[in-house]
C-alpha cells in the first residue's frame, strides 16, 4: 500500500484538536493546536543540525497540507 505523505487525524475525546501525521522518516504526529509532536522514530543518531532543519521544515510542511486540506472544503 502506498500512503500519502500527511494524514489529517482527528479524535472526539479532543474535539479542540487538529492532528496531521507525517507517514515518512521520520514520522510523527503533530498537534496544530499548539504544535506538540509525538516522534514515532528514534532520533538519538542523528546529527542535532541535520535533523533542526529538516523538522523545521517538516512542520511547516505539515502546516501548508493542512490548509490545503481545508481549503478543499471551503
Amino acid at each position: 500500500m502506498v500512503l500519502p505523505k500527511f494524514l489529517l487525524a482527528d479524535n472526539t475525546s479532543f474535539p479542540e484538536d487538529i492532528y496531521v501525521l507525517h507517514t515518512e522518516f521520520p514520522r510523527f504526529l503533530i498537534n496544530l493546536k499548539d504544535d506538540e509532536i509525538e516522534w514515532f522514530e528514534d532520533l538519538s543518531g542523528e546529527r542535532e543540525d541535520d535533523i533542526a532543519g529538516e523538522v523545521s521544515n517538516l512542520i511547516e510542511a505539515a502546516s501548508d497540507f493542512y490548509d490545503k486540506q481545508i481549503e478543499g472544503y471551503e
